[in-house]
């Protein structure tokens, strides 16, 4: 088995990506996601071409689908159908953890290190080119 590969956001939140689509001949793609109190959360989006589980390991995440609220602790689980938008936010003073499975397998570890590269920029971070990127890998941003 490989070593997963960590990708710090440094903004509070931690990619550990367990399975790529190179490893699941792109039937899916695999991670744990790490979100620190008071980390910066990604903006409500959807996904154009891929479902998402999400799964609670360690803590308790908030996590909105549509306009339902749902907590995830250890355990719990989520299936988030493409098209429906969502988001999630750690509102607790702990660590929070949960795994996140993609499937089809058409999210890659490059989102993340592409996410990286914008927020390692310097100032704060460029809108235009985070929604780009999040487009690039089919993720649509909403705007409230």
């Amino acid at each position: 088995m490989k070593p997963f590969e960590i990708i710090n956001l440094g903004n509070g939140l931690e990619i550990h990506f367990c399975l790529d689509a190179t490893d699941t001949n792109a039937q899916f793609t695999m991670f744990k996601v790490v979100i620190h109190p008071n980390a910066k959360v990604p903006a409500a989006h959807y996904h154009e071409n891929f479902d998402e589980t999400i799964y609670g390991l360690k803590g308790s995440l908030t996590v909105t689908v549509d306009d339902q609220i749902i907590t995830l602790g250890p355990g719990d689980f989520h299936f988030v159908k493409r098209g429906r938008v969502h988001n999630f936010i750690n509102q607790t003073d702990e660590t929070v953890e949960v795994l996140a499975f993609a499937n089809p397998g058409v999210l890659t570890a490059n989102y993340f290190k592409d996410l990286l590269g914008i927020f390692e920029a310097g100032g704060p971070p460029d809108m235009g080119k985070l929604k780009s990127t999040m487009l690039e890998y089919g993720l649509v941003p909403v705007v409230s």
